[in-house]
Order: structure tokens, then C-alpha cells, then sequence
């Protein structure tokens, strides 16, 4: 963006009156939430099916357009910053760091999970019926991450049929491996490789402006969304499992307030500076209930209101939204499976609860390639010796949980890569600095992507 048109944007703003966060994207995002409650209790409470049509209708589409970003995103991005990352003299290191705190995090979000779960003790005297008892269709493996890693063929992309005709996915995990491996061997051709990294680094500058508009479209997306989850999900479905939504949220808001804000403050980062940028990702991720579909966003704000290098972000934030996921795979397993113990009466020993921080800390991983929170929550299970069939008792709750969990999961991956940039010193101050209301900093399709001169 031209300091001509910063200036005319400010100047915008003071002669409205309203100070800049009233007036930003972050607000225009909860505007959004509002507005989609009032239109979904509208559509829900005078039963206008139409409304409700229209709802889901511009909700998926919005989350179908920014899915569609995902792989032509990872790819220029991690090719582009494998080539940049030889301007960083501690790429492994901060690969190391990573990972190392994907784990810390995840640690510190198990234990809040089993000390709601042993303090509210949900499953306790629950009235949920126990026929609703099931096996589940997919069960998370060990050897899941091993399988999910090796691609099924050169774009990661599988195809299956039904009813309704074929539809197309892509493996996440593979895509990254793919792009990793064809970024590192541009790398080794040397100066042959140039002529496709220059046409890399201009696709994902193409690719990035598709993304600014996509963006400037979320508070509308979000108001659709929020009103489909409010006409779709209802309150109907809580019932007997209201303590058990409960418990969940409770974790949930504990590492929102208590775990994130202490290892934020342990890194020197200010801790409502970060959610006032984050504040995106988190209700994108709430309402969308997608880690993959928000990932264009993520990581767009990691760098743009973060200040993390793109040459760094693009390969944290693809990496952490396939296997970090404190909210799917730390809180909700750790109380689901002390819920299933507690309605089969079944005493659990410490071996067990060990078993349940083992899992969360490293099973996120294993469960890459069939990723979900109920995957995850089945190798818990399984892992314990629990009765899968608990899985079943849960199902009618999972659209209402799965938003609280994605929010989380998504805060996370950003506040991993974002501390991990701190402690190796190349966090662009100035681009935290400026970046004052959020995305708002982050939505300028003209800015620099990268910064040419990263040195540890």
C-alpha cells in the first residue's frame, strides 16, 4: 500500500470520528457475528426456510472459496520459502523450535483438559442414552502420519464418487511434503532453478491478492456462517450433554485466558496486542469450523500483523493447521475420554492419565492423515483400552464443540509460529508496531511479502 493512500485511509478515519478498532476489519468481523445471530434466530424462530437456504448457501460458498486457496497457497508459499530460507542461517533450528512448542503447548492444553474433567466430572450421572452408544467409522492409527506423508500421487489430490458425483480433496500433509521436496531441489539446481523460483515467488504474489479479496469478504462469510450454525445446530441437540459442552468450553476458555496469555508473557509478547490481531483467525475459525479452510487467513495475519517472515510462516502455519490442534487434540480428547471412563464407570489410573498427555502431545501427528477430533479421540480411546463404542455417546454434540475447538486450534498455530519468530529474533517489530487492529495491517494485497534482509 502507497503512503499516499495509508494517508488517505487515516484521514478517512479521523474524520468519521471513531477510533481506529470501531472502525477496522476486526470490527466489521464482529459485526458479522452479530448480524449472522440476529438473521439465524430470525430464520429459526419464524421458521423462513428460505432465509435459512440462503444462509447455508453464501456460508459454504465462502468457505469453499477460501479452501480452494489452500493448495495453490502451500505450494508457492513453501517452494518460495525454502529458496528464501537460505537467507535464514538457522532454518533447521527454527524447524526444531517449532515442533518443540507445538509439543509445549499441547502439553500445558491436556492438563487443563483432565483437571476440568476430574473437577466437573461430566460423565458422572449423565442421562445420555446409552443406545446412542456406536462404534466409529474411521479409527485414528499410529500409523496414520507414516501412510499420510507419502503422497498418492504428484498434487496430493483423491477422488471419490457418491450419489451426488465425484468429489475432489487434497491431503494437506502431502501437498507440504511435495512442495518441501521440490523447493529444496530447486535450491540444489542452482542457478538453472532461477527462472521457476521468479515464477514461484510471482504466483504467490498473484495468489495472494485472490486471497485479499476472498479476505474482505469474511465479515459477510462470518455472518452467514454464524447464522447457519444458529438455524443448523440449534440448542436442541445440548440436552443431556450440556455438562459435557460445558466442560469442553471450559477448557477451552482456561487456555484462551490462563495458558496462552503465561507463555505469551514468558516470550515478552503482549498478550492483548496479540488477540487484537488474532481476533481473524479465532472467529473465522470459530464459524467456519475448518483449520485447512482458515489457513490462507492464518497466515496471512502471522505475517502481515505478526510481523512472523514469510519464509518462516509458510512453513509453520501448513504444517501446524494438519498437526497442531490444541483444541482437537489436547482439550477434547483428554475430557471426552475421562467422560467414557466415568459413564462405563470405569476407574482410570495414573498410567492412564500419562497415557492421555502422550497421546495429545504426539498423537496429533499420528491422526494427520485421517484428521478429525473423533479420529483423534478413538486412538485416545484405543490407546487406554476405553470401549470405542463411548465415540457414539458423543456424536450429537460435535458441530457445537467442533467451533469452540477450531477457534483454539487456529489461535494456537498462529501464537506457536509467533513466539518461535520471537525467540530466534526475527519477529519485524515494525510490522507488529503498525499492525495495531488486526488484519487490518494484513489486507494490503501491495505489500512486501517477505522481508529481503531475515537474519537470525
Amino acid at each position: 500500500m502507497s503512503d499516499t493512500a495509508t494517508s488517505s485511509e487515516t484521514n478517512k478515519k479521523k474524520k468519521s470520528g471513531l477510533p481506529a478498532w470501531a472502525t477496522g476489519f476486526g470490527a466489521q468481523v464482529f459485526a458479522g457475528l452479530i448480524i449472522g445471530l440476529i438473521l439465524g434466530f430470525v430464520a429459526s424462530g419464524m421458521s423462513l426456510q428460505w432465509l435459512s437456504d440462503l444462509l447455508s448457501g453464501v456460508g459454504n460458498a465462502y468457505v469453499q472459496l477460501l479452501r480452494v486457496m489452500v493448495p495453490p497457497l502451500i505450494f508457492a508459499a513453501v517452494v518460495t520459502s525454502v529458496a528464501n530460507l537460505r537467507k535464514v542461517a538457522n532454518a533447521a533450528a527454527l524447524a526444531v523450535s517449532t515442533l518443540v512448542w507445538f509439543a509445549i503447548t499441547a502439553f500445558l492444553s491436556v492438563l487443563v483438559g483432565i483437571v476440568v474433567a476430574l473437577v466437573m466430572r461430566p460423565g458422572v450421572n449423565s442421562t445420555v442414552d446409552p443406545a446412542s452408544a456406536a462404534d466409529p467409522s474411521r479409527v485414528g492409527s499410529w500409523t496414520a502420519f507414516i501412510q499420510s506423508i507419502v503422497p498418492d500421487n504428484f498434487i496430493g489430490l483423491s477422488a471419490s464418487t457418491s450419489d451426488d458425483g465425484v468429489s475432489l480433496s487434497f491431503a494437506a500433509l502431502q501437498l507440504l511434503v511435495i512442495s518441501l521436496a521440490i523447493g529444496i531441489a530447486a535450491v540444489k539446481a542452482g542457478d538453472a532453478a532461477d527462472p521457476f523460483l521468479r515464477f514461484t515467488e510471482s504466483f504467490l504474489k498473484v495468489i495472494q491478492v485472490i486471497l485479499w479479496w476472498i479476505i474482505r469478504l469474511a465479515p459477510i462469510g462470518t455472518a452467514a456462517l454464524i447464522g447457519k450454525a444458529v438455524t443448523t445446530y440449534g440448542w436442541d441437540a445440548l440436552g443431556s450433554l450440556g455438562k459435557f459442552v460445558l466442560a469442553i468450553y471450559v477448557g477451552l476458555a482456561l487456555v484462551l485466558i490462563v495458558v496462552y496469555p503465561a507463555v505469551l508473557k514468558f516470550n515478552g509478547i503482549n498478550t492483548i496486542e496479540f488477540y487484537k490481531r488474532v481476533w481473524p483467525v479465532f472467529s473465522l475459525g470459530f464459524v467456519t469450523r475448518s483449520s485447512m479452510g482458515v489457513m490462507p487467513v492464518t497466515q496471512r495475519v502471522t505475517e502481515r500483523s505478526m510481523g512472523v517472515p514469510s519464509e518462516y510462516a509458510s512453513f509453520a502455519i501448513p504444517l501446524g493447521a494438519t498437526t497442531k490442534m490444541d483444541g482437537c487434540a489436547s482439550i477434547y480428547p483428554a475430557i471426552a475420554a475421562i467422560f467414557v471412563a466415568q459413564f462405563y464407570d470405569i476407574d482410570l489410573t495414573l498410567t492412564h492419565y500419562l497415557l492421555i498427555i502422550f497421546v495429545s502431545v504426539i498423537g496429533s501427528a499420528a491422526t494427520a492423515g485421517t484428521t478429525g477430533a473423533t479420529v483423534m479421540l478413538t486412538l485416545t480411546l484405543s490407546t487406554l483400552g476405553l470401549p470405542l463404542a463411548g465415540v457414539g455417546l458423543l456424536l450429537a454434540v460435535e458441530p457445537i464443540i467442533d467451533m469452540g475447538r477450531t477457534a483454539v486450534n487456529v489461535t494456537g498455530q498462529s501464537l506457536a509460529a509467533t513466539i518461535v519468530a520471537k525467540r530466534a529474533n526475527i519477529l519485524d517489530q515494525e510490522t507488529w508496531d503498525q499492525a495495531a487492529d488486526g488484519i487490518e495491517a494484513a489486507v494490503s494485497p501491495s505489500q512486501s511479502t517477505a522481508k529481503a534482509d531475515v537474519n537470525a
